[in-house]
Protein backbone atom coordinates (compact mmCIF):
# COMPACT_ATOMS: atom_id res chain seq x y z
CA UNK A 1 0.00 0.00 0.00
CA UNK A 2 2.87 2.34 0.85
CA UNK A 3 4.48 1.89 -2.58
CA UNK A 4 1.13 2.37 -4.30
CA UNK A 5 0.93 5.83 -2.77
CA UNK A 6 4.40 6.61 -4.07
CA UNK A 7 3.44 5.38 -7.57
CA UNK A 8 0.47 7.74 -7.47
CA UNK A 9 2.82 10.58 -6.51
CA UNK A 10 5.15 10.00 -9.47
CA UNK A 11 2.42 9.13 -11.99
CA UNK A 12 3.82 5.72 -12.91
CA UNK A 13 2.77 2.21 -11.82
CA UNK A 14 5.45 -0.47 -11.74
CA UNK A 15 4.87 -3.94 -13.09
CA UNK A 16 7.88 -5.16 -11.10
CA UNK A 17 7.53 -3.78 -7.56
CA UNK A 18 10.98 -5.13 -6.66
CA UNK A 19 12.51 -2.69 -9.15
CA UNK A 20 10.78 0.18 -7.42
CA UNK A 21 11.89 -1.01 -3.98
CA UNK A 22 15.45 -1.35 -5.29
CA UNK A 23 15.36 2.23 -6.61
CA UNK A 24 14.38 3.47 -3.14
CA UNK A 25 16.95 1.42 -1.23
CA UNK A 26 19.90 3.37 0.16
CA UNK A 27 23.25 1.70 0.77
CA UNK A 28 22.78 1.95 4.55
CA UNK A 29 19.58 -0.14 4.39
CA UNK A 30 21.15 -2.54 1.90
CA UNK A 31 24.02 -3.14 4.31
CA UNK A 32 21.69 -3.77 7.26
CA UNK A 33 19.44 -6.18 5.37
CA UNK A 34 21.90 -7.77 2.92
CA UNK A 35 20.03 -6.63 -0.19
CA UNK A 36 21.05 -4.67 -3.29
CA UNK A 37 21.20 -0.89 -3.01
CA UNK A 38 20.11 1.63 -5.67
CA UNK A 39 23.70 2.60 -6.59
CA UNK A 40 23.78 0.72 -9.91
CA UNK A 41 20.38 2.06 -10.91
CA UNK A 42 21.58 5.54 -10.02
CA UNK A 43 24.61 5.08 -12.29
CA UNK A 44 22.42 4.27 -15.29
CA UNK A 45 19.76 6.83 -14.40
CA UNK A 46 22.37 9.58 -14.46
CA UNK A 47 23.22 8.75 -18.09
CA UNK A 48 19.57 8.47 -19.14
CA UNK A 49 18.82 11.81 -17.48
CA UNK A 50 21.66 13.56 -19.28
CA UNK A 51 20.65 12.12 -22.67
CA UNK A 52 16.92 12.88 -22.33
CA UNK A 53 17.47 16.38 -20.95
CA UNK A 54 19.93 17.11 -23.79
CA UNK A 55 17.43 15.85 -26.36
CA UNK A 56 14.65 17.91 -24.79
CA UNK A 57 16.70 21.12 -24.78
CA UNK A 58 17.83 20.52 -28.38
CA UNK A 59 14.26 20.27 -29.67
CA UNK A 60 12.42 22.68 -27.37
CA UNK A 61 14.94 25.53 -27.27
CA UNK A 62 16.37 25.84 -30.81
CA UNK A 63 17.53 29.41 -30.19
CA UNK A 64 20.00 28.40 -27.48
CA UNK A 65 23.64 27.97 -28.45
CA UNK A 66 25.59 24.82 -27.58
CA UNK A 67 27.20 26.64 -24.66
CA UNK A 68 23.85 27.92 -23.39
CA UNK A 69 22.28 24.46 -23.63
CA UNK A 70 25.19 23.08 -21.60
CA UNK A 71 24.59 25.70 -18.89
CA UNK A 72 20.84 25.06 -18.80
CA UNK A 73 21.35 21.29 -18.64
CA UNK A 74 23.82 21.69 -15.78
CA UNK A 75 21.23 23.74 -13.90
CA UNK A 76 18.32 21.33 -14.33
CA UNK A 77 20.16 18.06 -13.64
CA UNK A 78 22.20 19.27 -10.65
CA UNK A 79 21.72 17.95 -7.12
CA UNK A 80 19.56 20.91 -6.07
CA UNK A 81 17.19 20.44 -9.00
CA UNK A 82 16.82 16.69 -8.44
CA UNK A 83 16.33 17.29 -4.73
CA UNK A 84 13.39 19.59 -5.51
CA UNK A 85 11.80 16.83 -7.62
CA UNK A 86 12.26 14.38 -4.74
CA UNK A 87 10.68 16.88 -2.32
CA UNK A 88 7.67 17.49 -4.56
CA UNK A 89 6.97 13.74 -4.72
CA UNK A 90 7.74 13.17 -1.02
CA UNK A 91 10.55 10.67 -1.64
CA UNK A 92 11.64 10.97 1.99
CA UNK A 93 8.46 9.16 3.12
CA UNK A 94 9.27 6.12 1.01
CA UNK A 95 13.05 5.67 1.00
CA UNK A 96 14.54 2.61 2.68
CA UNK A 97 17.26 3.89 5.01
CA UNK A 98 19.50 1.98 7.40
CA UNK A 99 19.71 2.45 11.17
CA UNK A 100 23.00 4.34 10.99
CA UNK A 101 21.62 6.85 8.46
CA UNK A 102 18.43 7.39 10.42
CA UNK A 103 20.36 7.84 13.66
CA UNK A 104 22.89 10.33 12.32
CA UNK A 105 20.55 12.66 10.42
CA UNK A 106 17.23 14.21 11.45
CA UNK A 107 16.19 14.71 7.83
CA UNK A 108 16.98 12.72 4.71
CA UNK A 109 20.13 14.15 3.18
CA UNK A 110 19.84 16.14 -0.04
CA UNK A 111 22.33 13.89 -1.88
CA UNK A 112 20.34 10.75 -1.01
CA UNK A 113 17.13 12.32 -2.28
CA UNK A 114 18.76 13.48 -5.54
CA UNK A 115 20.44 10.11 -6.15
CA UNK A 116 17.15 8.28 -5.65
CA UNK A 117 15.55 10.31 -8.47
CA UNK A 118 18.26 9.07 -10.85
CA UNK A 119 17.76 5.50 -9.59
CA UNK A 120 14.02 5.81 -10.16
CA UNK A 121 14.56 6.94 -13.76
CA UNK A 122 16.59 3.79 -14.47
CA UNK A 123 13.99 1.63 -12.72
CA UNK A 124 11.21 3.05 -14.89
CA UNK A 125 13.37 2.38 -17.96
CA UNK A 126 13.90 -1.28 -16.98
CA UNK A 127 10.26 -1.73 -16.00
CA UNK A 128 8.94 -0.40 -19.32
CA UNK A 129 10.98 1.53 -21.87
CA UNK A 130 12.90 4.72 -22.60
CA UNK A 131 9.69 6.54 -23.56
CA UNK A 132 8.24 6.13 -20.07
CA UNK A 133 11.49 7.27 -18.47
CA UNK A 134 11.48 10.27 -20.81
CA UNK A 135 7.91 11.10 -19.84
CA UNK A 136 8.86 11.23 -16.15
CA UNK A 137 11.96 13.34 -16.84
CA UNK A 138 10.25 15.86 -19.12
CA UNK A 139 7.23 16.22 -16.81
CA UNK A 140 9.49 17.09 -13.90
CA UNK A 141 12.11 19.18 -15.71
CA UNK A 142 9.90 21.13 -18.09
CA UNK A 143 9.34 24.08 -15.74
CA UNK A 144 12.94 24.25 -14.41
CA UNK A 145 14.20 24.14 -18.02
CA UNK A 146 11.90 27.02 -18.97
CA UNK A 147 13.17 29.13 -16.07
CA UNK A 148 16.82 28.25 -16.67
CA UNK A 149 16.57 29.01 -20.39
CA UNK A 150 15.25 32.50 -19.66
CA UNK A 151 18.01 33.24 -17.17
CA UNK A 152 20.93 31.82 -19.16
CA UNK A 153 23.31 34.52 -20.30
CA UNK A 154 21.98 37.08 -17.84
CA UNK A 155 24.42 39.07 -15.79
CA UNK A 156 25.45 37.61 -12.46
CA UNK A 157 24.28 40.56 -10.37
CA UNK A 158 26.02 39.27 -7.24
CA UNK A 159 29.36 39.40 -9.05
CA UNK A 160 28.66 42.86 -10.47
CA UNK A 161 27.69 44.18 -7.02
CA UNK A 162 30.80 42.67 -5.46
CA UNK A 163 33.00 44.35 -8.08
CA UNK A 164 31.27 47.69 -7.47
CA UNK A 165 31.65 47.57 -3.69
CA UNK A 166 35.19 46.25 -3.67
CA UNK A 167 36.70 48.65 -6.20
CA UNK A 168 38.31 50.60 -3.34
CA UNK A 169 39.35 47.58 -1.28
CA UNK A 170 37.97 44.57 0.57
CA UNK A 171 34.50 44.85 2.11
CA UNK A 172 32.13 42.44 3.80
CA UNK A 173 29.12 41.48 1.67
CA UNK A 174 26.52 39.23 3.24
CA UNK A 175 23.24 37.72 2.01
CA UNK A 176 20.52 36.72 4.48
CA UNK A 177 17.27 34.87 3.84
CA UNK A 178 14.68 36.94 5.73
CA UNK A 179 11.68 34.68 5.15
CA UNK A 180 10.19 31.91 3.04
CA UNK A 181 6.50 31.61 2.26
CA UNK A 182 4.21 29.14 0.52
CA UNK A 183 4.05 25.34 0.18
CA UNK A 184 7.17 23.25 -0.56
CA UNK A 185 6.44 23.02 -4.27
CA UNK A 186 5.84 26.76 -4.68
CA UNK A 187 7.91 28.70 -2.16
CA UNK A 188 8.84 32.37 -2.36
CA UNK A 189 12.03 33.51 -0.64
CA UNK A 190 12.97 37.03 0.49
CA UNK A 191 16.68 37.82 0.69
CA UNK A 192 18.60 40.81 2.00
CA UNK A 193 22.06 41.95 0.91
CA UNK A 194 24.22 43.77 3.46
CA UNK A 195 27.40 45.81 2.99
CA UNK A 196 29.68 46.09 6.02
CA UNK A 197 26.69 45.26 8.22
CA UNK A 198 24.38 47.81 6.57
CA UNK A 199 21.30 46.56 4.68
CA UNK A 200 21.31 47.65 1.03
CA UNK A 201 18.28 46.01 -0.59
CA UNK A 202 15.79 43.13 -0.47
CA UNK A 203 14.76 40.80 -3.26
CA UNK A 204 12.23 38.00 -3.83
CA UNK A 205 12.56 34.81 -5.85
CA UNK A 206 11.35 31.23 -6.21
CA UNK A 207 14.72 29.95 -4.97
CA UNK A 208 17.16 31.32 -2.39
CA UNK A 209 19.67 32.00 -5.17
CA UNK A 210 17.09 33.87 -7.27
CA UNK A 211 16.10 35.99 -4.25
CA UNK A 212 19.74 36.84 -3.56
CA UNK A 213 20.27 37.75 -7.21
CA UNK A 214 17.24 40.04 -7.17
CA UNK A 215 18.48 41.72 -3.99
CA UNK A 216 21.86 42.29 -5.66
CA UNK A 217 20.16 43.71 -8.77
CA UNK A 218 18.16 46.21 -6.68
CA UNK A 219 21.29 47.18 -4.75
CA UNK A 220 23.08 47.92 -8.03
CA UNK A 221 20.18 50.13 -9.11
CA UNK A 222 20.26 52.06 -5.86
CA UNK A 223 24.02 52.54 -6.04
CA UNK A 224 23.79 53.70 -9.62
Amino acid sequence: MKLEKFEKNIGYTFKDKNLLKNALTHTSYAFDHHVESNEKLEFLGDSILEFISSKYLYHEFPNLSEGEMTKVRATIVCEDSLYQIAKIHNFSDFLYLGKSELASHKEVRKAIMADSVEALIAAIYFDSNLEEAEKFIVTNLKEPAEIASKNVGKKDYKTVLQEMLQKNGEVEIQYNILKEEGPDHDKTFTAEVCYNGKALANGEGKTKKAAQMEAARKAIEQLG
